[in-house]
């Protein structure tokens, strides 16, 4: 199964996150979508699990939940902002998520991929809108296969 993992577009989805999603069999959006026609969009591609996150509005808020757990190719998954959380990292998601395989969270528009514990798989797609903080665009890509860990890559938005 191959994931297209996406967080903070504030409401930006650039044409090339169709392109690279194109084959993607699941969504997990980390929060800050921005406007919620823009999952309508996502989800022309592929089923879309999705959160909110702190610049979201009560529209959003109220379609979305803060945390989302699913499972999927039997993987336990849990999607964040993590801004609940301050500045997230790794092991605060898993001390808070510890029956969680893969935790995806976005917020910081930091690309992140980290394995904590050698067994849980922490991945920040960065940031997928307009350029913040000096830091490119980007989205993330994992691929589950039962019984080997999780494989994931960032890939850089022009």
């Amino acid at each position: 199964m191959r994931l297209g993992i996406i967080s903070d577009t504030h409401g930006m989805l650039r044409p090339q996150v169709f392109e690279i999603f194109r084959e993607v069999d699941h969504i997990l959006h980390g929060g800050d979508v921005g406007r919620s026609d823009l999952l309508i969009e996502l989800r022309a591609l592929a089923p879309v699990t999705a959160v909110y996150g702190n610049s979201d509005g009560f529209d959003l808020r109220s379609q979305l939940p803060q945390v989302a757990e699913i499972e999927l190719d039997g993987f336990p998954i849990v999607v964040t902002h993590g801004d609940q959380f301050g500045s997230p990292n790794p092991s605060k998601l898993h001390e808070a998520f510890p029956d969680a395989e893969i935790i995806i969270f976005g917020h910081s528009h930091r690309p992140l991929l980290e394995l904590v514990d050698k067994t849980v798989t922490v991945m920040n797609p960065g940031g997928a809108g307009a350029p913040r903080f000096g830091i490119p665009p980007s989205v993330g890509i994992l691929e589950l296969e039962a019984g080997i860990p999780p494989r994931g890559r960032i890939v850089a938005l022009r």
